[in-house]
């Protein structure tokens, strides 16, 4: 898919794992400015994450930062995790829903967003 801004949940999505990682000694990835492509998932809205600027090597997993979790319209339990790259860059949105059913919504606050502890 092609790059595209993100949208205003998936946005707060974001903010919310760069910020609230649970051990607090790490720092926060800057998700400011990111654009996002959607990856093939099977609905379930994970995303590649895209700086602006080019960078010089291609990215590669390098490890999660942090995690949450929330219930879908329809009450099922869906993980977020935020990973980054081998420069600890993000890199990745990865969702997913237990049932490995279709994401219906992503909240539009991070009220209904709690933290996975390590």
């Amino acid at each position: 898919m092609a790059p595209r801004e993100p949208t205003s949940a998936e946005s707060v999505l974001l903010g919310f794992l760069a910020t609230a990682h649970s051990s607090g000694s790490a720092p926060a990835p800057c998700v400011e400015g990111l654009r996002v492509a959607d990856l093939d998932d099977g609905g379930m809205g994970s995303l590649r994450l895209i700086p602006r600027r080019e960078v010089a090597l291609d990215p590669v997993f390098g490890r999660q930062f942090s995690a949450c979790s929330f219930k879908d319209s329809d009450g099922v339990l869906v993980i977020a995790s935020l990973y980054l790259d081998q420069f600890d860059a993000p890199f990745e949105l990865d969702l997913w829903k237990v049932d490995f059913g279709r994401l219906n919504r992503l909240p539009a606050d991070s009220s209904e967003l709690k933290l996975l502890e390590e």
